[in-house]
């Protein structure tokens, strides 16, 4: 069970070392993936590892299948909670609609809250939110911003050392930017490339949370799934209040307006990809050049794209999807002899 609600089934399996690990476990995807396989208890399976890091079923040996194998039946609620399991249309997923009372949920979410690319509060994990969880401290990201030194030392195994840099780094995480606290919030569909777009777009959470299904599908690569995810979201009592709750505990909800540096229009209407190393410019400095001349960075590659500029060990997937989309793809001396022009 993750935050999101989302049930993944995994194959328990007879421990097998496959490319220099021990495995004992693999994911199974869906039901849809299930089904495919037609994998039952005790199938003797093929197993291989997704990009030589996942451990994945590839295949059953039917062949050794026992005479008295009978067919998987799909569980119909939820392992945690015992609610009744629903899914999506067009998903394959099957997800737990008890987002308020599944315990993994409650504290996945936190989780998301709190890990590196988000809030990065470091000197807090797993096993101190489920302590939280259990005293009755915890059941959203906000209740964080309340805890005092007294009900954290309280917990086992923390002393005053370890009680004091919690709070401190909880407290520090309150000068996380904007498009970061976006992330952090967990909005199904929302991640952070997709946060980061919409905190540049928007600038505040405040115009977010105003903008309409139409305005949303109006912002470049916000498809219509993200854009319904989002307007879900705000329209919920219990969202707004938590938003509330962590602007009232001083977390950043807005971007500071900056003026925008403009040195030329010479890319003006013209969209690009930035892919791999440059000898001389920093990735990020080069996606500023482009929006300094005009021009528009895209986070993928498809038909609506005009240029990839591709550096030195870029991905051999990027340039095959640019080469069959037909995209120009230019070097850096190109791109440099563009903004010159």
């Amino acid at each position: 069970m993750g935050r999101t609600g989302a049930v993944t089934p995994v194959a328990e399996l007879e421990p097998v070392v496959l490319a220099g690990t021990t495995v004992k476990r693999a994911s199974l995807h869906n039901a849809n993936e299930i089904q495919r396989l037609d994998v039952r208890i005790g199938d003797t399976v093929f197993v291989e590892k997704g990009g030589e890091i996942i451990p994945k079923v590839t295949s059953v040996a039917k062949d050794k299948r026992s005479a008295g194998s009978v067919e998987l039946q799909y569980i119909t609620h939820c392992p945690e909670c015992n609610t009744p399991l629903i899914r999506f249309e067009g998903e394959a997923q099957h997800y737990c609609p008890n987002v308020d009372g599944c315990p993994p949920q409650i504290k996945g979410r936190v989780e998301h809250f709190i890990q590196r690319k988000a809030m990065n509060i470091d000197s807090l994990g797993a096993k101190t939110i489920d302590q939280l969880y259990r005293n009755e401290l915890l059941t959203s990201p906000a209740d964080l911003y309340e805890l005092t030194y007294d009900q954290v030392i309280a917990l086992e195994g923390f002393k005053h050392t370890s009680s004091q840099n919690l709070i401190d780094g909880i407290k520090a995480s309150t000068s996380t930017p904007f498009e970061r606290v976006l992330f952090a919030l967990g909005i199904r569909l929302v991640g952070r490339t997709v946060a980061e777009k919409l905190a540049v777009h928007f600038k505040s959470i405040d115009q977010l949370a105003r903008a309409d299904f139409d305005t949303l599908i109006e912002v470049p690569e916000i498809g219509e799934r993200i854009a319904q995810s989002l307007t879900t979201y705000f329209s919920k009592s219990k969202n707004q209040m938590e938003i509330e709750r962590l602007k009232k505990a001083g977390l950043n909800f807005f971007i500071e307006q900056k003026e925008e540096v403009i040195l030329s229009t010479s890319l003006e209407g013209k969209s690009f990809v930035v892919s791999g190393v440059f000898e001389n410019y920093e990735r990020d400095e080069l996606k500023e050049t482009i929006k300094q001349h005009g021009g528009k960075v895209l986070s993928g590659i498809s038909g609506k794209l005009d240029f990839l500029l591709a550096g030195d060990k870029m991905g051999p997937s990027k340039l095959e999807k640019a080469e069959k989309l037909n995209i120009q793809i230019i070097s850096e001396a190109e791109f440099t002899d563009m903004i010159n022009q």
